[in-house]
């Protein structure tokens, strides 16, 4: 009897511990611990994608729906990284069927000052508030439960034009803007009107480029590697002037006009006697006036015609202090092997209304996906669109 007790308890341990295994595992399933939310609804089918008009071969449609979508960060591995100016979130966007569509949305981080800029190093995310920078490690492992460092603190904490795009150069370091704090003046801390740059860790800061009012957009040439920026021109200088700017930087420590000089030629009537146009680095091209330029990329997929292979298009947000609406359109700027801008025309048009003077979008950022795609945020219509070409 006393054998036949301890044969069953013996079982009876055996299949608890084999049956209760299982069960253990199962509870730290993806779909159970998972947080994210769909990132499509029947919301986006309602927009008048049909009203805007791209190149022959070309077409549009709706990415994901991201409230108040700003700039826009790719990983390796294809997960999105979307930041916004108006709300305080952070997202991560995922298509996980392969449809060319998110289908998941994650908040990444919430209460935020400004978080307009994302970049990704080396499997961390970077985030930009208006005063400091954070670091999300190994983001793409945690994507349910994201916890960030604060990389960098010392930045000025105005609020105009502190909104910060972020990106990563080919020299590793990681560069950020800081805007003027006004729409015209002279700022003692040369730090403001300018782009700086520092190392992965924080460390390093230096100012890179001064007299840049306020850019929310930078690239990198993809041969020449130098520094593409858009700029926007200062406001209440009447309708058509002054123009908003195109610029790139072929060293450090060049100066690009702001606040003296505008437009490369055009003084500006309260600080333009102190320092003349001739002292500065003239625009690469020329913008609309106070079309608000923010994002931009060369194009360098495989997907669109050959004409358009490492030409930039760019964002143009839309004007909001002009008598007529300017801008709310994406621009292709040519340029040539020996990097000079030859051509400055409008690419995809039609999220304003000119007889009415009502906007429905506002396009912010571009991004050249692996396939060739490219895709657009708009903060106004809260989307993310996928622009594709078949001839």
């Amino acid at each position: 009897m006393k054998l036949k007790a301890i044969h069953f308890a013996a079982l009876f341990v055996f299949l608890f511990c084999c049956n209760s295994a299982p069960k253990e595992n199962n509870t730290n399933t993806e779909s159970e611990t998972d947080t994210s939310v769909p990132a499509l609804s029947d919301a986006s089918a309602k927009l008048p994608l049909n009203l805007i008009q791209l190149p022959a071969g070309f077409s549009i449609s709706v990415y994901a729906e991201v409230e108040d979508a700003r700039s826009m960060a790719l990983s390796p591995s294809g997960i999105l990284y979307v930041g916004n100016r108006s709300e305080d979130k952070v997202y991560a966007l995922k298509d996980t069927d392969g449809d060319y569509k998110a289908d998941k949305k994650w908040v990444l981080a919430s209460g935020l000052n400004m978080p307009n800029g994302v970049a990704f190093k080396d499997g961390d995310l970077y985030v930009a508030e208006v005063n400091r920078i954070h670091r999300f490690p190994k983001i793409e492992s945690n994507l349910n439960k994201p916890t960030s460092q604060i990389v960098y603190d010392k930045f000025p904490t105005e609020k105009h034009h502190g909104w910060k795009y972020i990106a990563f150069g080919p020299d590793g370091k990681l560069y950020v803007p800081v805007g003027a704090p006004c729409n015209i003046c002279e700022s003692a801390d040369p730090i403001f009107a300018s782009i700086t740059r520092m190392n992965a860790d924080g460390t390093g800061l230096e100012v890179f480029a001064h007299g840049v009012r306020n850019t929310v957009g930078f690239t990198w040439h993809p041969e020449t590697k130098n520094i593409w920026f858009t700029d926007n021109g200062r406001d209440m200088m009447g309708d058509d002037v002054p123009p908003c700017e195109l610029n790139t930087a072929t060293k450090m420590g060049q100066h690009f006009g702001y606040p003296y000089c505008h437009g490369g030629t055009i003084k500006d009537p309260e600080f333009g006697n102190k320092k003349p146009c001739s002292e500065f680095v003239r625009p690469a091209q020329n913008l609309g006036a106070h079309v608000a330029p923010l994002g931009l990329k060369f194009y360098t997929g495989n997907m669109f015609p050959a004409e358009y292979k490492n030409q930039i298009i760019l964002a143009e947000h839309g004007s909001w202090n002009r008598t007529k609406k300017n801008g709310y359109q994406l621009s292709l700027v040519k340029v040539d092997v020996s990097g000079k801008a030859t051509s400055y025309t409008a690419f995809a048009t039609g999220w304003k209304d000119d007889a009415k003077q009502t906007n429905w979008g506002r396009p912010v950022d571009v991004l050249v996906m692996p396939d060739g795609s490219m895709l657009v945020s708009d903060d106004g219509a809260g989307v993310i669109y996928r622009i594709t070409y078949k001839s």
